[in-house]
């Protein structure tokens, strides 16, 4: 029996676990999908968590069991995996050795506060995050019980899972205290490492203006050096400050120890990872899916759908001894919400930045990219069932609304200067 082996069970791991057994002859070919988990959780949720928005209140509401989007035919093992030892095609986890013909490393990342200096002792006291579960639950009195202050969005460093979402938690903010009356009283800064909003000149713009229209300080260049709890600032490396009244941190994201403790890593956790075909570089037959990948784009549901689907696709060319197809160019899409029901669509990928058209089909639309507006925000609302029900289920392949290489049709590729590509 030959063996398929993914560690992990998140959005790409469910996704390839359901694609595989359609592809793969089950009566020759074993799925097992390792994590560490009983529980899925609908990450784009944590978002809203903390504001209790748009329905998203407590757990119940993003969790499901980990099981529920698995296969039943695929075998589910509940352990960490300490030890990839790919040499002899063998991975060590708590509950035992497990070996593989082929195996996919799709294990996500998490954040490290105590990679920067204070952080971890301002967390729980005047500092959270909603980059997990519990930080999100814990932001709800936080936020519900401010009334006047500073809130300060701070990113540590780059990169971080859905790059967008800070901006979309200072849009809500903003919209958050408007509904509860105590907006004029509370300052909103966001603090970043990067240049500017986002990492794109032509978004760049159009988000820097509705933050500046909305009265959010943006304070670009920040990288950070330490937090003081006690006082509640933040210091630069090159010795500028900002002063917080609350403090929401995105803390350095780092990928599994597991993949830098095997070889597989570069310094960080991600794993070394071709960026066309998805390949491991450091190891045959391992294939790398999602936020714990090196690739450079960004970690978003949307990439590990386009990932998963290539990869599928490039498995079964290589079992049957072809080459792999490079075809994966860094396509991303996502929403990005701006409170009042509304929300920006942003497409891009490695080579071309996200501009103004429509999408998915060019004229019609019926979506406008970087253009804030009531449609947007439903699909936004409209993806958690597309999530749950089509998405890891495997069956939105072919779908002309989410093409797995990125359109050129309908973008407005003159807004792009020479200097705005990749």
């Amino acid at each position: 029996m030959k063996k398929l082996l993914i560690l992990g069970a998140g959005t790409g791991g469910a996704l390839l676990s359901n694609l595989m057994l359609h592809k793969l002859d089950m009566k020759e070919w074993e799925i097992t999908i390792v994590d560490k988990s009983m529980e899925h959780h609908y990450q784009p949720g944590y978002l809203f968590l903390p504001f209790k928005l748009y329905g998203y209140e407590a757990k119940s509401d993003i969790v499901k069991p980990i099981r529920d989007p698995i296969p039943s035919s695929v075998k589910f093992v509940q352990a960490t995996a300490n030890l990839i030892d790919h040499k002899n095609k063998k991975v060590e986890t708590t509950t035992g050795t497990l070996e593989y013909d082929w195996l996919v490393l799709a294990m996500g990342c998490t954040i490290a506060p105590g990679e920067v200096d204070g952080l971890a002792d301002a967390m729980g006291t005047n500092a959270g995050t909603f980059y997990n579960l519990e930080g999100a639950l814990a932001l709800q009195p936080k936020l519900e019980n401010f009334k006047e202050g500073k809130l300060v969005l701070h990113i540590a460093d780059m990169p971080i899972k859905c790059p967008v979402a800070p901006i979309e938690f200072v849009f809500l903010a903003d919209y958050f205290f408007q509904l509860k009356g105590v907006r004029k009283n509370i300052d909103i800064s966001y603090v970043t490492p990067l240049t500017g909003a986002f990492t794109k000149p032509v978004a760049t713009k159009v988000l820097s203006s509705m933050m500046a229209e909305k009265q959010i300080k943006l304070v670009p260049n920040f990288n950070i050096k330490s937090v003081d709890a006690e006082h509640r600032t933040l210091t630069s490396f090159n010795g500028e400050k900002v002063d917080y009244g609350f403090l929401v941190s995105i803390p350095p994201n780092v990928g599994p120890e597991v993949i830098e403790k095997s070889g597989l890593g570069d310094g960080l956790g991600f794993a070394v990872t071709d960026s066309h075909t998805l390949k491991s570089k450091k190891a045959d037959f391992i294939y790398v899916v999602g936020d714990n990948s090196n690739v450079p784009t960004s970690k978003a549901g949307s990439v590990a759908h386009f990932e998963a689907e290539i990869i599928a696709e490039n498995l079964i060319r290589e079992i049957n001894g072809k080459e792999p197809h490079p075809d994966f160019d860094g396509h991303t899409n996502c929403f990005i919400e701006s409170g009042f029901h509304k929300a920006f669509l942003i497409d891009f990928n490695y080579e071309v930045e996200p501009v103004h058209g429509s999408y998915p089909w060019p004229g019609v639309g019926p979506m406008q990219l970087l253009e804030n507006s009531h449609l947007n925000h439903y699909g936004k609302m409209a993806f958690k069932w597309v999530y749950w029900n089509l998405l890891l289920t495997g069956h939105l392949p072919g779908d002309p609304l989410v093409p797995i290489q990125m359109s050129l049709k309908g973008k407005k590729l003159s807004e792009i200067t020479p200097h705005g590509h990749r």
